[in-house]
């Protein structure tokens, strides 16, 4: 086992993109807004219910997927708005900047719908967005992860692969769509075989193609993880792996036997998941597994703060994973993580972000919690964003 006396220097990332410019329109609680961001580290302060949160959520939207809350796009209008809502970021990359815009607005039949528009030209979707800036968060809601329930862990690993995979979402959610329609037809009972038959094949494939997915990811996080193991360091390195069927034959089987394995079980299966309501098998059932590794325990058998900074670390361990593979260091979203720590995690966490390269932005409540930090800082009041006076 290696033990350091400090943390290891992580290779940056070839580019390191920068959030130079925020604007929103009709977003959250904020009617508009439009602030300006000079330096790596960001804090954000503020009571609570000022919209710190927000401004981070609305960075998120430049991800794959529906933001670091997960709300649906009719949350995210402004109460007493429009209905649409706009957010806008300009991103400096070497001196270079581009202009990134996602938001909703009235299409001519006035439904709304999504749009997302790169240096003011329609982007296909946010995937889009991949080329440019990659992300990852903490929030409170992920504090009770390892405890939890297996959908949040599930969704946290599928929130780990689309970093690294921008199509992973789209397959996700058309796997679920696929399942639908199956449980639909069973619950007609099963009468036009042929459709059961289609249905079955393309959720086989798709269930393949998210399982190894998921299998690739935690391999090459677990490797990340094991190239930086530091004993020392107040982040344990954490043990991860799958449970899952699906998993396990896309691990030890060639792609096409995998599927149709899954294929042939999902036709053994039609009366037993029509009786349930629901299918039994696949990959939208999987759990990933933790262990806290210094103490060889299950993650969701340690203190609460062992299970804290084990999330950290792991959330470390994959954002130099997305360096090394995007290219792109990844910026850091961290939601109200300061109040958690003492001093000494809080000053090794953004000590470890900074070495990745990517840009981070923090909130608090209390601005003494970033002391001593070479943050730039920004207070956040009903609706504004403000530099406090020195």
């Amino acid at each position: 086992m290696r033990t350091m006396s400090r943390p290891p220097d992580f290779p940056l990332a070839r580019r390191r993109p920068q959030v130079r410019r925020l604007m929103l329109r009709d977003f959250r609680s904020y009617g508009a807004l439009d602030v300006a961001f000079d330096g790596p580290l960001i804090a954000l302060t503020g009571e609570n219910g000022a919209g710190k949160t927000n401004l981070i959520e609305a960075l998120s939207l430049f991800s794959p997927g529906r933001g670091l809350r997960r709300a649906e796009l009719s949350e995210f209008a402004r109460i007493g708005g429009a209905g649409g809502f706009a957010v806008s970021i300009e991103l400096e990359e070497d001196g270079d900047r581009r202009q990134l815009g996602v938001g909703v607005e009235a299409d001519s039949s006035g439904a709304l719908q999504r749009i997302a528009r790169i240096d003011r030209a329609p982007a296909p979707s946010a995937r889009a967005f991949s080329d440019h800036l990659r992300f990852v968060w903490l929030t409170p809601a992920m504090d009770q992860l390892f405890a939890g329930p297996a959908n949040e862990r599930r969704r946290f690993l599928d929130r780990l692969v689309l970093a690294i995979d921008p199509q992973h979402g789209a397959r996700v959610n058309q796997f679920e769509r696929a399942l639908r329609g199956r449980n639909k037809l069973l619950e007609q009972g099963g009468r036009n075989a042929s459709w059961l038959d289609a249905i079955e094949r393309e959720a086989a494939e798709l269930g393949v193609a998210i399982a190894a997915a998921r299998v690739e990811c935690v391999l090459r996080l677990a490797g990340a993880i094991a190239a930086e193991r530091d004993d020392a360091s107040p982040f344990p390195w954490a043990e991860i792996a799958i449970d899952g069927i699906v998993e396990t034959w896309a691990t030890e089987r060639p792609a096409l036997e995998a599927e149709d394995l899954f294929r042939e079980r999902l036709a053994q299966d039609r009366a037993r998941d029509a009786a349930a309501g629901r299918t039994l098998t696949g990959p939208h059932l999987s759990d990933l597994l933790v262990r806290h590794g210094p103490k060889a325990a299950p993650a969701a058998q340690c203190s609460t703060g062992e299970q804290k900074a084990l999330l950290v670390g792991l959330v470390l361990a994959h954002a130099r994973l997305v360096a090394e593979m995007s290219g792109l260091a990844p910026l850091a979203l961290l939601d109200e993580v300061a109040a958690h720590f003492d001093p000494r995690r809080r000053q090794a966490l953004f000590e470890a972000l900074a070495r990745i390269g990517g840009q981070v932005f923090v909130t608090g409540a209390d601005p003494q919690a970033f002391a001593g930090l070479a943050a730039e800082m920004h207070e956040v009041v009903e609706g504004r964003v403000r530099r406090p006076s020195a």
